[in-house]
Parts: structure tokens; C-alpha cells; sequence
């Protein structure tokens, strides 16, 4: 099956898609454009997108999944500036757990994340049992027993945890969100990091809260076996990237400031 299809009747050959495409897999021929190098394609999608007549197809990014654009930005920049400005790292979190089909969608839009050459990769783990999230906590502290010098907090957290029951690692957070990649797949942190920025952007539109753990991530990157079993991780995957998610506690009143830009113009 070819890669593009084209219909002449719409298509003016303007060569935008040929002009557009990132990988040069296309090229403009006499009745409009054609796939030079089929196999270069990365399924961007760019070609199908951009086209102002819908005169491409891609079978890798067909046109029956894309979605028209009403307006372009779909944001203006004040509301866009505030959206992100807005975003907190989540560590109060109230009691309910998130529904499924509201942490679904969180997930879906970590998807449309940029990632290096389309490559993507990125599949997850919910974890919502409290049992098994308080055994995620016990299993950090221990290891951070056991290496009370790797970072200058772990006493901290171990004292509030052992001293006072205080979970410092989960923050008490019904969900957390466990992100693996193939085994081999030199991208996967990379394209982790990404994604959860997403899911952590959008979040904020649906009233949910979220945060990395850096503490789970030590531990899991160490490949601490008492942790790592817990999340049931498949034989064919690693640990990428964990985020806990649930509904905040509290509501910022505010926007707070940062350190001022560092740039230089060249």
C-alpha cells in the first residue's frame, strides 16, 4: 500500500507539504507530490495537517483522525501566559481518588508530547491501592536508610516518617502515575519528561493536581527490587518517570515570581 494518496482534484500543487515535511520523504512530481522515501516517514503528521485543499492522505497520520482547527492560536497569549504561569507542583492533596476515566484522559493528552523523531514510546502505570501506594513509601524510606548519604533531605524524611507517620514521598496522593518505556529505547527519560509536562499542563484544566517524586525516582533508578515490584513493570520495560496526581487540598490565590530570565542574544 502506498504511503500518501492524493487527490488531484484538490490538489493546486503548492508544495507546502513536500516543503514542510522534516525528513524529505516527500517530493513534488508532475501530477503533485509523491513519497520519495517512503521508509524516512515518521508519522508526524505534517503533510495531511498543513494541506489547504485536504488533498493528502497519509496512512501513517490518516486524515480521518485529525482534527480541523476552528482558530489558530487557539489561545491568546494573556490567557496562555496565566495558564501556564498557574501551574503548582501538588503536595496537599484531599482523600478521593481520581475516576478512571478521568485519569484516562489525563494520560491520553501525555501522548501529543513532542518526542525525538516522532519516536514516542511511552506507556504508564496507575497505581490508586492505597496498600500498595503506603508500600511505595515504606520501600523509599528503607532505601533511603540504607543510603543516608546519597542526598542531604533523607533524614528529614525519614524522621518525619518514622518519628511521626508524616509521608513525605507520596504526600498521601491516591494516584501515581508510573511511566516505563521499552528496555533499550535510548529515548525513554527523554521523552517521559516530556510527555508528563503535558500531563501536568493539562491537569490544571480538569482540577486535578500533580507532582513529580523525586524520592520513588532516586529509589527506582537505583533499581531498588523492593520498590520496583511493586509496580508489576513488564519483563520488556524499565522505570522511566513517576508523578503522583489527585485533587488539590488548597487553591493558589496567586502567580508567584521567579528568578528573573538569564539569556544572551547572538
Amino acid at each position: 500500500m502506498e504511503l500518501i494518496k492524493v487527490d488531484q482534484l484538490l490538489c493546486v500543487k503548492c508544495g507546502i507539504c513536500v516543503r514542510i515535511c522534516p525528513t524529505k520523504t516527500l517530493a513534488m512530481g508532475e501530477d503533485g507530490p509523491i513519497a520519495s522515501s517512503p521508509q524516512a516517514c515518521i508519522a508526524c503528521g505534517h503533510c495531511v495537517a498543513v494541506c489547504p485543499h485536504s488533498a493528502i492522505d497519509n496512512i501513517k497520520s490518516p486524515l480521518s483522525r485529525q482534527i480541523d482547527l476552528e482558530k489558530f492560536p487557539v489561545i491568546n497569549a494573556e490567557t496562555a501566559e496565566q495558564f501556564l504561569r498557574s501551574r503548582r507542583s501538588i503536595r496537599c492533596y484531599k482523600k478521593e481518588s481520581v475516576p478512571r476515566d478521568l485519569l484516562s484522559k489525563l494520560l491520553d493528552i501525555g501522548r501529543f508530547a513532542q518526542t525525538a523523531s516522532n519516536k514516542q514510546g511511552i506507556s504508564y502505570i496507575v497505581v490508586g491501592d492505597k496498600e500498595t501506594l503506603k508500600k511505595a513509601t515504606e520501600a523509599t524510606i528503607q532505601w533511603m536508610e540504607e543510603n543516608l548519604s546519597y542526598w542531604w533531605s533523607f533524614p528529614i524524611h525519614i524522621r518525619a516518617y518514622r518519628d511521626h507517620g508524616i509521608d513525605g514521598i507520596l504526600h498521601d496522593a491516591p494516584n501515581l502515575m508510573v511511566a516505563t518505556a521499552q528496555k533499550g529505547f535510548k529515548n525513554g527519560r527523554e521523552n517521559t519528561i516530556l510527555s508528563f509536562s503535558y500531563i501536568e499542563l493539562f491537569a490544571n484544566s480538569v482540577g486535578l493536581g500533580t507532582a513529580w517524586v523525586g524520592l520513588i525516582e532516586m529509589c527506582a533508578f537505583s533499581n531498588y527490587r523492593p520498590l520496583l515490584d511493586l509496580f508489576k513493570i513488564p519483563d520488556d520495560k524499565v522505570f522511566t518517570g513517576a508523578a503522583m496526581v489527585g485533587y488539590p487540598k488548597y487553591r493558589f490565590k496567586r502567580l508567584v515570581d521567579r528568578n528573573p530570565i538569564d539569556v544572551t542574544y547572538l
